[in-house]
């Protein structure tokens, strides 16, 4: 049972072993304490103190709605931000800065100017601001760490106007080498496309009539040509039947001159015109069924019928003029009125005349439905070489309609940067001036040197403990034994050696207090100047 009890109580954290340890080494560990501490927070007081000078500059959007003016140049922010600061952060602008302020007068004597611009580098900071979404820059901060807080105030105003001036700068130059670039590429689009023009029109040149946007009105046409030409072939055979008559009456008026005056000599004449004139007003009945009286076919009709029925009353006038009886006496054909035979010879002068009209446009009107057939029977191989020349047409055009929506949009958007109406940077805080070090911050070195004392001070007490083989309480001495123990002699001090144990101990808590308020005091001063 006591070896159980002993057991579970070694388990335990041993609080009374601990107070005994400090009670013996608490030298070692107040000295490394306050010894750390005072190192840490001396170096405070002791390193240069620097001042940094910052300002905000808000990202102003542009003025016209993107939905009326495209900005022609890079949206991504971040991107173009961090080529401004590498531009800034050159080598060239920062040796230019460094000269107008004179910075880092003391290093530039023993270090090279690179090192004096790294050094710079580390001074300037450049943090963005994003949105509640963090994910639009809506603003950044610009600040320059300096041991002269005018300098540090001064440096940042120039580096801030430096941001400003080179944003407005890389705008619009990237917006006028956009333009540029567009008005070029416009350009050569616009050659390709009077290329194309030109080739279509040749085409064309050389196909009149077999365009495939002519094929509707080249079988309209086609199509009234044959009409007219069988029209007017119906107009020859019934011009050379005219003919034909006309040959036959007057052959047969000359055969009636000639006759001996009988009664019944001239009856075959005045048949043969009857069954013409029948024929002709049949013809002019079927003709009036499909047409009106202006038709020029039913009007010319019309006109022979009339001169017909004008010579059949003519003949009738000269049969009736001739004897009625048979006497011995015969007629003389040169003494005869010779009307009848100068009006039929007009009338077949003029129908030859006609025919030979009428064939010329048959023959002209063949030619043009030949060249029509010719062009119809060429349109499928024509369709497809035009076909393929207007998409290379059509394309050109839609690429040169492209470019210049784009190079309009491109030059508004270059008039609204040139007017400094599109996205640019803007202070919103002015420069500071720095009242007070940012670095160091000595209540940070403070609590800094606080946590090294006592790691110092944990230790090199603990390694003294460890390095003394000298037992300090019963439990040590416990383990020490092969046996277990009987009986235990409890300490037997004198007054004296009380007297003096309770003397180290009040210095002891002297110290602890002593040390405790100094850090406590340094820590306040700290705050209080920091």
């Amino acid at each position: 049972m006591a070896q159980e009890i002993e057991e579970k109580t070694s388990g335990n954290l041993d609080l009374g072993r601990y107070w005994a340890l400090a009670q013996r080494r608490w030298w070692y560990f107040l000295l490394p304490l306050f010894g750390g501490w005072v190192l840490v927070w001396g170096a405070s007081w002791v390193l240069p103190p620097k001042y940094k000078s910052s300002t905000l500059i808000l990202v102003e959007q542009p003025t016209m709605p993107k939905d009326y003016v495209t900005p022609n140049v890079n949206d991504d922010l971040q991107d173009r931000l961090q080529s401004i600061q590498q531009q800034i952060l050159s080598r060239t602008r920062l040796l230019r800065i460094i000269d107008q302020f004179n910075l880092y007068a003391k290093d530039r004597t023993h270090r090279t100017p690179d090192e004096i611009v790294d050094r710079m580098r580390k001074d300037v900071e450049v943090n963005l601001v994003r949105d509640e979404s963090q994910r639009d820059v809506t603003a950044f901060v610009v600040a320059y760490s300096s041991r002269d807080p005018k300098v540090a105030q001064q440096v940042t105003t120039e580096l801030t106007n430096l941001f400003i001036n080179e944003n407005l700068q890389t705008r619009q130059q990237e917006s006028e080498d956009t333009t540029s670039f567009l008005e070029s590429q416009l350009e050569e689009a616009r050659k390709a496309l009077a290329e194309q023009e030109e080739k279509v029109r040749v085409f064309k040149d050389q196909h009149p009539g077999a365009l495939p946007t002519e094929l509707q009105s080249n079988i309209q046409i086609m199509t009234g040509l044959e009409n007219q030409l069988q029209g007017e072939q119906d107009a020859l055979n019934a011009a050379r039947q005219q003919n034909a008559y006309l040959q036959s009456l007057l052959t047969q008026y000359h055969g009636l001159q000639k006759s001996s005056s009988t009664a019944g000599a001239p009856a075959g004449g005045l048949s043969a015109i009857d069954q013409e004139l029948a024929k002709e007003q049949s013809q002019l009945a079927d003709l009036k069924a499909h047409y009106t009286d202006q038709y020029p076919d039913v009007r010319k009709l019309q006109q022979q019928i009339a001169d017909t029925q004008k010579l059949r009353a003519q003949m009738v006038s000269n049969l009736k003029s001739q004897p009625a009886s048979g006497d011995a006496t015969t007629l003389d054909p040169e003494s005869k009125d010779d009307t009848t035979v100068v009006q039929l010879e007009g009338q077949l002068r003029a129908n030859q005349l006609e025919i030979t009209n009428r064939q010329k446009t048959i023959s002209d009107l063949q030619t043009r439905v030949g060249a029509y057939q010719s062009h119809l029977s060429q349109e499928p191989i024509v369709e497809q070489q035009f076909t393929d020349l207007t998409r290379g047409y059509e394309q050109s055009k839609a690429n040169y309609d492209d470019l210049l929506k784009k190079k309009n949009s491109s030059q508004m958007a270059t008039s609204l940067e040139l007017r400094q109406q599109g996205e640019h940077f803007s202070v919103l805080d002015p420069p500071s001036l720095p009242l007070k070090p940012d670095f160091p911050n000595r209540l940070k070195f403070c609590l800094f040197g606080l946590g090294i004392g006592l790691a110092l001070g944990t230790v090199i007490a603990g390694g003294a403990e460890y390095l003394d083989d000298r037992l300090h309480d019963e439990a040590s001495l416990k383990k020490l034994l092969p046996v277990a123990v009987i009986a235990e002699i409890p300490p037997l001090n004198t007054a004296a050696e009380d007297g003096v144990n309770q003397q180290k101990m009040r210095w002891a808590w002297v110290a602890a207090g002593v040390v405790g308020a100094i850090i406590l005091a340094g820590s306040a001063v700290s705050y209080w100047r920091g």
